[in-house]
């Protein structure tokens, strides 16, 4: 039988360190969204979309394997995907392997787009993360973040190329 009583109630050490996780899982996001619309007017969703077609062969991907990527339902990814397209940014055919299947692809303007909003990106999130940390602490980040992605999901989320 488990144990209501720890169950229900945090300790106080486990209490600061959630509190700490959950406040940068808040915080996170947000900073990264203010500069990437302010600087290239997109969303850090939008951007991480443009990522991976960039870093996929050909800049092409199925809609669904995208959605993976980005932890997202077809429906919320289909609605950025459209967006990006009314831009000239990503284009979406018909798989001519599959017919019920969706690729998209990163245009020339899109890739140009990604390779402008890059610096900045980069920039913030050696700001906001890494240039913080010591490289001991970068490693551990990286197998910590890893441990609990591995506790909620039993696939590897994406990685880079």
């Amino acid at each position: 039988m488990p144990d209501l009583e720890r169950a229900a109630v945090l300790s106080a050490d486990d209490l600061e360190t959630w509190s700490a996780l959950a406040t940068v899982l808040e915080w996170l996001p947000a900073a990264l969204d203010a500069q990437l619309v302010r600087d290239s007017h997109l969303t850090h969703f939008e951007y991480g979309i443009l990522f991976a077609l960039a870093d996929a062969p050909d800049r092409t991907l199925r809609m669904s394997v995208l959605a993976g990527y980005a932890n997202s339902s077809l429906s919320r990814l289909s609605r950025a995907a459209s967006r990006l397209e009314a831009r000239g940014w990503v284009r979406r055919v018909a798989d001519p392997d599959d017919g019920r299947s969706t690729l998209a692809s990163l245009t020339d303007a899109g890739m140009a787009v990604f390779d402008e909003a890059t610096p900045g990106h980069v920039q913030t999130v050696h700001r906001l993360v890494l240039d913080v940390l010591t490289q001991s602490q970068t490693r551990q980040l990286r197998e910590i973040s890893r441990r609990i992605a591995g506790a909620i999901r039993d696939e590897q989320g994406w990685r880079p190329s």
